[in-house]
């Protein structure tokens, strides 16, 4: 038995709480992506909501449950005409683990069957057990991608396609998509999160109060379970009565041309892509109107329409800050409401109204960095550092990303799917046949044919038809890409400040984390200066948490190249055992001097010998600068049996040198 619904309220969700029953209302809006740190409660507010929705009558025996009064005429249980008997039952909550196979997800075909006998033998998924309920991904960020592709083309289309070996089934799939996630542990790509309909920002209350009531409730549920749903029955049966009200009354409701020139005029605003969101703000105000029991669209639902389907559309990378600002939100509608303004309230922007003149906030592009002042172009204000105190500089802004040549791991590995190294992957071109070792996936056909050519007449064949056996089944081998840890090693010691280089290092760093954001890579930072190393962050897949720990990474010092180098080590060593089949690549971002420790150098060099022996796959960003270069950087490449490039060498449009992919000494880890 779940938490009743009312639960999640006095943690302050009331957005969480609206955009799930407006996507009960109308499923159409397009699901919802709740974002927000760990012990929320989102999950229970999800899991609550199915106790919420209105009974569905479903075909008897129907594996896919098909509406008695309109039946999916492709159907595979069917045909369903006339229908026959049917039954009532609650409206499924269907949970997607992150693990999650693609044929766990829209079924898979007896291949073995489809072949020997040429009959459809077909396993639904789980997209067909939601259909007409709830598909509850948790931790969706951390989905692969592929599945969440799938996933949402399904939940746009309203039908899930399996086609496989020249077999094709398709079947109904309309759902209600809710996925929630932790930022910290990564972000959605931007077409992914465009592809959800409503976002919804939650976090705990600060207010003790409120904090005190929510032990108190936990604290009574699980004391008496059914006591505490019994006490909450009477408020569920009234918001499911007012979502089955809402629905019936949803297809009456008018939305004008004000409300859409006013959703449009948002739209364009806020400069979001491609058209998908004035049609969801559509279909969410038209929702939010039959929800309050209206039948007309008024300016407030545009407005929380706007709240709930815009903010995540505008973040176009990792470090992005997503939002909306909501003063120039109600600038827009007003200007747009068809109103006229009263004698009393004086435009504040003076004669002329205001309507195209940008506020001393907002830049050329609207409402772009909320910050007030331009951001200065890259370099500017670099100078020198301030003193912070005991000899430590205080931390300089980084210069602007650029787009990095493509830095991999030699070899084939096996790990996550991604898009940095070559790697046997379910998705690619295929490259070979091998024999299944559980389930059959993807098969291989004209190996199959091969395998099983040579017994026919043993096993008496006598007709046009193939006699198979399941040894001679050949599962396909497949090359793609995978993400790879990406472990940046950054000096951050007195020299490296020197000149003003830390702005045009970080400036490299955050370029080649943008570069792992869009490859789907893990990434960890470590630092090292004075007398130690530290790990500013462990590996995860949230880019924008490193991008942040590097913006606030202090200087000076000396420079303990050693320490720095075997932290990198045991940091390696730890990701291994959690996950032994993603590789790594180390970056170390140094000039290449070692002053720090006793026999500095020497120290430097046996660590670097570590990574050689194990063949971990590494790159040095050679950061020396000026017009007499020691060559440090290089010789430290070469210890690690790595490669050196210079920052200018690591744009992707340099023409000072080239690139290559990781490999010299570290060919052996192929």
């Amino acid at each position: 038995m779940s938490t009743p619904f009312p639960f999640t309220a006095v943690v302050g969700q009331d957005d969480l709480r609206l955009a799930l029953l407006l996507n009960a209302v109308s499923p159409a809006v397009g699901g919802v992506l709740v974002r927000g740190e760990k012990g929320t409660a989102k999950s229970t507010a999800v899991r609550a909501l199915s106790a919420l929705l209105p009974a569905v009558d479903v075909v008897a025996g129907c594996r896919f449950s098909c509406d008695p009064d309109a039946p999916d005429p492709a159907c595979p249980d069917g045909p369903h005409n006339p229908p026959g008997a049917f039954e009532s039952r609650p409206a499924r909550m269907v949970e997607l683990p992150v693990g999650a196979s693609e044929d766990r997800l829209v079924g898979a075909l007896d291949i073995e069957r489809a072949l020997a006998e040429g009959v459809k033998a077909f396993e639904p998924g789980l997209l067909a057990d939601a259909h007409r309920g709830i598909l509850y991904v948790d931790e969706v960020n951390l989905l692969h991608d592929h599945l969440v592709d799938l996933l949402l083309d399904a939940a746009a289309m309203g039908a899930s396609y399996v086609e496989r070996e020249g077999v094709s089934v398709r079947h109904a799939a309309r759902f209600l998509l809710v996925g929630t996630m932790n930022p910290e542990e990564g972000e959605l790509r931007p077409q992914l999160l465009d592809r959800f309909g409503l976002t919804v920002e939650v976090a705990a209350s600060r207010e003790p109060d409120q904090r005190v009531e929510v032990v108190r409730r936990r604290l009574a549920y699980d004391d008496d379970p059914a006591g505490f749903a019994a006490r909450w029955a009477g408020e569920e049966t009234s918001v499911r009565q007012r979502i089955v009200a809402a629905r019936e009354l949803l297809p009456s409701v008018r939305l004008g041309d004000g409300a859409l020139r006013q959703i449009a005029a948002t739209c364009a605003a806020f400069e979001v892509d491609g058209m998908r969101a004035d049609i969801v703000m559509a279909r969410t105000a038209t929702a939010l109107a039959a929800w309050a029991g209206r039948t007309e669209v008024l300016a407030e639902d545009v407005r929380q329409a706007a709240l709930l389907a815009l903010p995540h559309r505008r973040r176009r990378n990792p470090f992005d800050a997503p939002g909306l600002d909501e003063d120039k939100l109600d600038q827009t509608l007003e200007e747009f409401s068809g109103e006229d303004r009263s004698e009393d309230d004086p435009d504040p922007d003076g004669p002329g109204g205001g309507g195209g003149q940008p506020q001393p906030d907002e830049g050329p592009q609207g409402d772009g960095d909320a910050g007030g002042a331009a951001r200065p172009e890259a370099g500017e204000g670099d100078g020198v550092p301030q003193q912070a105190g005991g000899g430590e500089q205080a931390p300089v802004r980084a210069a602007e990303p650029f787009r990095t040549k493509v830095l991999s791991v030699p070899g084939i590995g096996e790990g996550a799917a991604g898009r940095r190294s070559r790697a046997r992957t379910e998705h690619g071109r295929t490259t070979g046949a091998r024999r299944p070792r559980g389930a059959l996936t993807k098969l291989h056909l004209a190996a199959t044919v091969q395998a099983a050519a040579p017994h026919q007449r043993a096993r008496g064949r006598s007709g046009p038809g193939l006699v198979l056996r399941r040894d001679d089944l050949r599962q396909a081998t497949r090359e793609g890409r995978e993400g790879n840890l990406v472990l940046f090693v950054v000096d951050a010691s007195g020299s490296m400040a020197a000149r003003q280089r830390m702005s045009a290092v970080k400036g490299a760093v955050l370029s080649l984390l943008l570069d792992a954001y869009q490859r789907r890579d893990k990434v960890g930072l470590v630092t090292f200066r004075g007398s130690a190393a530290d790990v500013a962050l462990p590996p995860t897949s949230s880019v924008d948490a490193a991008a942040a720990r590097l913006e606030s990474l202090p200087t000076g010092g000396r420079t303990p190249l050693a320490a720095g180098l075997l932290k990198a080590h045991d940091v390696l060593r730890v990701e291994r055992l959690r996950d032994p089949a993603r590789r790594a690549l180390v970056v170390l971002v140094t000039d290449g001097r070692a002053t720090g420790g006793p026999e500095p150098v020497a120290l430097a060099g046996r660590a670097a010998r570590l990574f050689a022996a194990g063949g971990v796959a590494s790159v040095v960003v050679d950061c020396e600068s000026g017009p007499v270069r020691l060559g440090l950087a290089g010789q430290l490449a070469g210890e690690l049996g790595g490669t050196a490039v210079t920052l200018d060498e690591l744009r992707a449009d340099s023409i000072a040198g080239l690139v290559k992919d990781v490999q010299g000494r570290s060919r052996r880890a192929a």
